[in-house]
């Protein structure tokens, strides 16, 4: 009966999470459209934005977020290797080209240094987790691969996490540039830590390797 109510919660949490992701990355269709609102201005006060790094950013960062969740569906690794290990190669090229976007974003926040240290982390940590998922796909040790990956879009669920953070912060109209600093940390860390638990849940007896 427990594990029946933990598997039970184990689901819902996994769709609860993949219809956030893909709502963020149907709302994230806008920064693609010439005219239509693309976010806070504080966010638009970025220079980078003028470079249309946000439009790239949102693009491919749009695209990991739809994809990402459907790859740890178990049924569809199992019965459609070929179209997981496609989806994951777009997953792959998204995230590394979203991520190095992000960082440059990062680097020119108007919100000053301490966003630029959490968003730039949030950066490098992404690159560097679906990097690393990516190696070790190719070196075809799976078991690895699967918990690189799941680091990997505990990152890029940070896109969830950050505007789930930011309606009080409207509804209670704190100052943006403060709560943001925070934000920059919060939108990710605990996602890892959230990860990490997941990981040493599935496999208790092993720690992952780099």
């Amino acid at each position: 009966m427990a594990q029946s109510a933990s598997a039970t919660l184990h689901k819902t949490m996994y769709w609860v999470m993949a219809i956030l992701s893909v709502g963020i990355a149907l709302g994230a269709i806008r920064y693609l459209i010439p005219g239509a609102p693309g976010g806070a201005p504080q966010v638009l006060a970025n220079a980078a934005t003028r470079y249309g790094v946000l439009t790239a950013h949102a693009a491919f960062a749009m695209i990991a977020m739809a994809i990402g969740p459907f790859q740890f569906f178990t049924r569809l690794r199992r019965n459609r290797p070929a179209l997981h290990r496609r989806m994951g190669q777009i997953y792959v090229a998204c995230c590394l080209i979203g991520g190095a976007f992000g960082l440059m974003l990062a680097i020119g926040s108007a919100a000053g240094p301490i966003a630029t240290a959490g968003f730039g982390l949030l950066a490098l940590g992404w690159l560097f987790t679906t990097f690393t998922a990516w190696r070790h796909a190719v070196r075809r040790d799976f078991s690895l691969h699967e918990r690189w990956m799941i680091h990997s879009f505990a990152l890029c669920f940070a896109a969830v996490t950050l505007r789930l953070y930011l309606i009080p912060v409207g509804v209670f109209q704190l100052e943006f540039f403060l709560a943001f600093r925070v934000i920059s940390f919060s939108c990710w860390v605990p996602n890892i830590l959230v990860a990490e638990w997941i990981i040493a849940r599935r496999w208790p007896r092993r720690r992952t390797a780099s």
